[in-house]
């Protein structure tokens, strides 16, 4: 269903996601069901055929923009590790995709409000709070109106919860602190569940 997002590993890391990118694309096309599946899951509860152009924060190998794509929308992916980015733009699927390396905690290279949307998926609980932050700014501030983060909830499964220790994130303050950070920053948020772990966190900014 999903992996690890490498654009939560800190820089030091980024060589090992550079040399496991190809893992990732083993499992691309059971993550484009995925995200096709939470399209259609959303569609009775948030419009999104409002937002045209999107931008896909933490992209990886190009799955959901390969889905954001294929339903009419104009996609941007950014990701930290070149080589996933390079997976996910050889994807013919991906060919009208701009995909960009771009770290989001040192900022984006767009102007305010140039995107109708902005997407994160898998990426928050793996930060810690004051890199959050730092996230929801930076989405807050290239996005006219909506944000969504794609993320846990609270409903985690025990090997969810030893993965999590191993990997050493802040996922389970993440969950417990998700909403109330993100009040922080956005004007309101609404949660929609997607499955029973997962939710899509909808960050509305007017």
């Amino acid at each position: 269903m999903w992996l690890i997002d490498s654009s939560r590993i800190k820089a030091g890391d980024r060589g090992v996601f550079h040399r496991i990118a190809p893992v990732y694309g083993l499992f691309y096309h059971c993550q484009e069901g995925y995200y096709s599946r939470v399209l259609d899951r959303v569609q009775d509860y948030l419009d999104l055929s409002r937002y045209k152009k999107v931008i896909d924060i933490g992209c990886g190998t190009g799955a959901f923009c390969s889905v954001l794509n294929r339903n009419g929308f104009i996609v941007t992916g950014v990701d930290s590790v070149k080589r996933m980015l390079d997976i996910a733009a050889r994807k013919q699927e991906n060919e009208a995709v701009r995909f960009l390396q771009a770290d989001i905690l040192k900022g984006l290279p767009f102007e305010d409000k140039c995107f109708d949307a902005a997407i994160a998926s898998f990426v928050a609980h793996g930060l810690e709070p004051n890199e959050r932050k730092k996230m929801y700014a930076e989405m807050r501030r290239i996005t006219k109106s909506l944000v969504i983060i794609h993320d846990f909830n609270e409903n985690r499964s025990l090997l969810l919860d030893i993965i999590e220790r191993l990997e050493g994130g802040d996922y389970f303050n993440f969950i417990k602190n998700a909403r109330a950070e993100m009040e922080d920053v956005f004007r309101c948020v609404e949660i929609i569940g997607i499955n029973t772990g997962t939710v899509w966190y909808v960050c509305r900014l007017k």
